[in-house]
């Protein structure tokens, strides 16, 4: 009988450490029986809605500067295989592509967020899914499951490892979080056994692997690698070569040595099994409403219900005070990019009423004399204060009008996260507006009506060939 291995050395361990010492049978357990496990309805719905956004990410992504690196590398290392290049007309093997697909899923960093883990799970876990799926002609039902548990897996792994703790200690929790998802969801989809699992679990470990060096990277290409192509990647890989019968550690996890003694300063083994199969880490995970940097889109939604409830428009507007926590007023304070400046974004809110993902990056616009004059009487407001330290993804807006009122509105709580859902039409209107320029108006609904109803696909091959672009 193998010896079980403690966290530390010392006397034995207590029932809860034993406990925690299940950790990588019991995650293991929980992948193995991915595919037999029905969904409530309730998280089939969020995981159709997940499964959309990042899907219209993709498709937006292939026409970005990550994206394209990524096509254009694919192009040039063509692997043999059956799984989709997003936004192309590439086919290639099942890691290239979920390597590719990931990339394209954060070129934009439209895709979704999960703010307890600081992950981003779809852009890595549905780019490996896709990809297995696809390659093995996997139903869609098979697919949705896969996806929620990777969502289940990723952000578990990376707050026992300790969240934003991992984070300002310089490893990028957005690239472990994100391998240990897309293993979990590629693991499932080659049907791997419990015993197998465990393998895929020690061989995840092993990849586990980013630094937060990516927030200097001037580019977004390589932060699109590490937050999805990388782990979407790494995760594909490890269930690939496990299915095809590579053996590893069994307790890769909690052994000495092993993932969380290798990170003990901050992590809390049991959170990664914490409420495993009651509680969804999907239903905790964020969809972008607005396409612009994070810290802009409170002070958007707070100046948009200004807007609705007074009729504003730019001619009423003295000034505009946005009072947003003091580190991220630094990352949005008036930059050389249009979707990260937040003065102009809400510049062009206000002179068009609305926000597409075309004008919200439309770089041209920065130097429009209209956008200019709204955009001067804008101002920034860093806050340093316990309740903007508390709530950080916060904005107030204060306007003050020509005829001398003042306006305010406070937003602590974005709309598209779990506090502030977005519902399936607005979420369809985004995706309508990422793809429809790319993929055609007619098939862009297709592709929607197929993700809604992703359950009755016999073969994910009816939806990634809908998703594929002749070359022009």
């Amino acid at each position: 009988m193998r010896r079980r291995v403690r966290l530390r050395h010392g006397p034995d361990p207590s029932p809860q450490r034993r406990f925690v010492l299940l950790l990588t049978q019991r995650l293991a357990q929980h992948i193995a029986t991915a595919m037999s496990r029905p969904l409530p309805p309730e998280i089939a719905l969020k995981g159709r809605q997940h499964l959309l956004d990042t899907v219209a990410a993709m498709v937006s992504g292939s026409h970005l500067a990550a994206g394209r690196r990524a096509l254009s590398y694919c192009a040039a290392n063509r692997g043999t295989g059956g799984a989709s290049v997003i936004g192309s007309s590439l086919v290639t093997g099942t890691v290239q592509a979920a390597l590719a697909n990931g990339m394209l899923a954060h070129a934009d960093e439209t895709d979704d967020s999960h703010a307890p883990s600081l992950t981003h799970p779809g852009c890595a876990v549905v780019p490996a899914a896709l990809a297995v799926a696809e390659t093995r002609g996997m139903s869609g039902e098979a697919l949705l499951r896969a996806v929620v548990a990777g969502y289940d897996v990723g952000p578990r792994i990376s707050m026992a490892l300790g969240g934003e703790k991992f984070f300002v200690q310089h490893h990028s929790s957005h690239a472990v979080g994100g391998l240990f998802g897309a293993a979990t969801a590629a693991g499932a989809l080659f049907e791997l056994n419990q015993d197998q699992c465990c393998s895929l679990l020690g061989y995840a470990v092993q990849m586990a692997s980013g630094n937060a060096c990516w927030r200097r990277d001037p580019d977004h290409i390589e932060k699109a690698f590490d937050f999805g192509g990388m782990p979407a990647m790494n995760g594909t890989l490890a269930a690939e070569m496990v299915a095809s019968g590579f053996t590893g550690v069994r307790d890769a996890l909690e052994g000495n040595p092993g993932l969380f003694s290798a990170f003990p300063q901050d992590a809390e083994p049991a959170l990664a099994i914490k409420d495993l199969d009651e509680v969804f880490e999907i239903s905790r995970t964020a969809i972008k409403k607005w396409c612009v940097g994070s810290p802009i889109q409170a002070a958007l939604d707070a100046l948009q219900i200004l807007m609705k409830e007074h009729r504003l428009t730019p001619e009423d507007i003295a000034e505009i005070v946005v009072a947003l926590p003091e580190t991220s007023s630094r990352v949005v304070d008036d930059r050389d990019m249009p979707d990260v400046n937040l003065q102009h974004q809400l510049a062009v809110l206000l002179l068009d009423g609305s926000m597409t993902f075309a004008t919200s990056h439309d770089k041209g616009r920065m130097r429009d004399p209209a956008v200019v004059a709204v955009k001067g009487r804008i101002s920034l407001d860093p806050r340093t204060d316990e309740e903007f330290q508390t709530y950080t993804r916060q904005a107030q807006v204060t306007v003050s009008t020509v005829d001398g009122r003042e306006h305010v509105s406070k937003v602590r709580h974005v709309r598209g996260t779990p506090h502030n859902p977005m519902d399936t039409d607005e979420i369809v209107a985004k995706a309508r507006d990422l793809m429809e320029p790319i993929l055609s108006k007619d098939r862009t609904e297709k592709v929607i009506a197929s993700i809604m109803a992703v359950e009755t696909l016999p073969d994910v091959r009816a939806l990634t060939a809908l998703l594929r672009v002749a070359e022009s």
